[in-house]
């Protein structure tokens, strides 16, 4: 079940991209991060409240609470820098970029979460890099 979420995700990530690049044009990136936000956190709560789950909000930990609030901070920064790179970049351009984040979550999974790094993951991560590199130049 996960492999359909995930792809799920790439799909309307893909979405994401070509409907921002349109939607941006002539707008304040900043501004245009800040209606997304919105209608992402509406979407959220949403999901939150239809699934019933609000109840679980006492149950988080002091330690989940304080990543979540930085993970939420570095999710904000990365729409934020995303949103001003396709107002002035090609989608073309910036999303392959963007996506080195799949590499460099790898490597940040091996140094903090001790994730194993395999050859399959070198190798990969080398191909992501050069695939990138090879699309952007």
């Amino acid at each position: 079940m996960w492999f359909i979420f995930a792809l799920l995700s790439a799909v309307f990530a893909a979405l994401t991209s070509i409907l921002a690049k349109i939607g941006i044009e002539g707008v304040n990136s900043n501004l245009a991060t800040a209606i997304r936000t919105v209608v992402v956190v509406v979407m959220a709560w949403g999901m939150v409240f239809f699934t019933n789950a609000q109840n679980g909000i006492s149950e988080i930990s002091k330690k989940s609470w304080l990543f979540l609030i930085l993970s939420g901070l570095a999710t904000g920064a990365s729409w934020l820098c995303y949103y001003k790179a396709l107002q002035v970049g090609e989608a073309s351009k910036v999303v392959p970029i963007d996506k080195l984040s799949v590499v460099i979550t790898l490597v940040l999974a091996f140094v903090f979460l001790h994730e194993q790094f395999t050859a399959k993951s070198v190798i990969g991560c080398i191909l992501i890099g050069a695939g990138t590199l090879f699309m952007v130049l």
